[in-house]
């Protein structure tokens, strides 16, 4: 983790209440949700069939060199499937309609579990925003300490001390998913939250969470809050995560959402219906707990939602070694699900199977981009474009047009709950000119961790 101050350096945080962003109104036209979903398949193939059709020649020339077979491969990992889940996701985004938030609805009690496991430097200042929700009803804060060795357990006695609120759990160390496993069965709230314990939660977003939830259909089980980078300002790397967080991780969320099954309800911050928590088994002992435990209450009937006004602030890696192995973790997590739930998820035929099933070729697009584009785009600075062509360059333009038709959404979702986009130009140039060229490789190595059941490494 790391030591920079804790206050968020993306935002300011201010009241809540504020009226739904306009966006999220609804239209005089309305397109019904499955047709509107439909579109986005229908927009994205159209795609593919013409790029599939202009880069014929390309492929038959790099066939020559690598074979017909290894060229169809390498072009349609590095341009085509790109190309098309692409156009989908714009397509998503510019089509993604939520209901309106009833922000004066009912508020049942609600539990909310911190994981914590030496955490003295910063959980102090975690509780201070929590208790300063202002969600409308019972509100219990329990830390569910993994075995903490250092002031962490201390400190929060000395809350619970002050504030009624709060609640210490104490586990032996047994890792994360147990502890919160553990804790959840002491749960006797409706709903139950979970943030980490370096995640700073603004004061509007469990009324907004729980809001989502009220409003969407009766069997969702489970509201992604906003997760954004409170520690932006520290380096390059920090700096670039924050447009990962607030543009390529939110429009997925979005789009996911509008499939009716956001794949990751991520422990940073979500809001969970108990009995389903506790039907599920509460969090599964694995790398990617939370992907886990999202895909298996999807699974059993469930749906998934996100909500973009629930924000919370959370520290992401500052150095890259830190940054490589939580990235591992998160491409591990997700062989995990796939594993696990994947293949039952694409049968169901629901509407965010289209989503797990991307997730199935994921290794394969990373895999194509880090033995494929980077090395031909290195021969293109040579004046050799054998394998980076042009419908290569038109997914590039297409990445920046999803990029800012996301920050249009996000900078009006900012406005709605007092947020102010700060400037970050050259984390911006770096997230959209060379993350993915460290993305990319770091994630074919977490597949690769996990396919060959290597040791966990946290």
């Amino acid at each position: 983790m790391s030591s920079t101050a804790a206050a968020p350096t993306v935002a300011r945080p201010g009241p809540a209440g504020r009226p739904t962003p306009p966006h999220e109104d609804w239209r005089r036209f309305y397109l019904p949700l499955r047709a509107r979903v439909v579109l986005t398949f229908v927009l994205g193939l159209a795609w593919l069939g013409l790029s599939a059709w202009l880069s014929r020649h390309w492929i038959a020339t790099l066939g020559r060199d690598i074979t017909l077979p290894l060229a169809i491969l390498v072009i349609t990992g590095i341009a085509l499937i790109p190309g098309y889940l692409n156009v989908q996701l714009l397509a998503g985004i510019l089509l993604d309609r939520p209901r309106a938030l009833d922000l004066t609805g009912n508020s049942p009690p609600i539990t909310l579990l911190i994981a914590a496991f030496n955490e003295e430097r910063v959980i102090e200042e975690t509780l201070r925003y929590v208790l300063r929700s202002d969600y409308a009803g019972p509100l219990q804060v329990v830390v569910a300490d993994d075995g903490s060795s250092d002031r962490t357990r201390e400190l929060v006695r000395a809350y619970a001390d002050r504030d009624p609120r709060v609640r210490l759990f104490e586990a032996d160390h047994g890792g994360k998913a147990n502890t919160l496993s553990a804790a959840l069965m002491t749960v006797e709230t409706p709903l139950v939250a979970t943030i980490d314990a370096d995640t700073l939660l603004m004061s509007y977003s469990l009324t907004r969470a729980v809001a989502r939830l009220r409003v969407s259909p009766s069997d969702t089980v489970a509201v992604a809050g906003a997760v954004l980078v409170r520690n932006s300002r520290q380096n390059l790397l920090t700096r670039a995560q924050e447009w990962d967080y607030f543009l390529g991780i939110a429009s997925v969320k979005r789009v996911q959402a509008l499939l009716q099954g956001t794949l990751v309800a991520q422990g940073a911050f979500s809001v969970y219906d108990t009995a389903a928590l506790k039907t599920a088994g509460g969090w599964p002992n694995r790398i990617g707990e939370d992907i886990v435990l999202t895909w298996r209450l999807l699974l059993r009937g469930g749906r998934s939602v996100f909500e973009p006004t629930a924000v919370a602030f959370t520290e992401v890696p500052a150095g890259w070694i830190a940054f490589a192995r939580q990235r591992r973790r998160w491409a591990r997590g997700m062989i995990e699900g796939l594993r696990d739930h994947g293949l039952g998820l694409v049968k169901q035929t629901k509407l965010y199977s289209h989503a797990v099933a991307a997730n199935f070729l994921f290794p394969y697009l990373d895999l194509s981009f880090t033995l494929a584009f980077i090395p031909g785009l290195l021969l293109a600075f040579t004046g050799n474009f054998m394998i980076v062509g042009p419908m290569t360059l038109l997914v590039l333009p297409l990445n920046g047009l999803i990029s800012s038709v996301m920050y249009v959404r996000q900078r009006r979702i900012f406005a709605s709950v007092d947020l102010r986009v700060r400037r970050n130009r050259r984390g911006l140039l770096f997230y959209l000119l060379l993350y993915q060229f460290v993305m990319a490789p770091v994630s074919v190595v977490g597949y690769a961790l996990e396919v060959a059941h290597a040791r966990r490494d946290w």
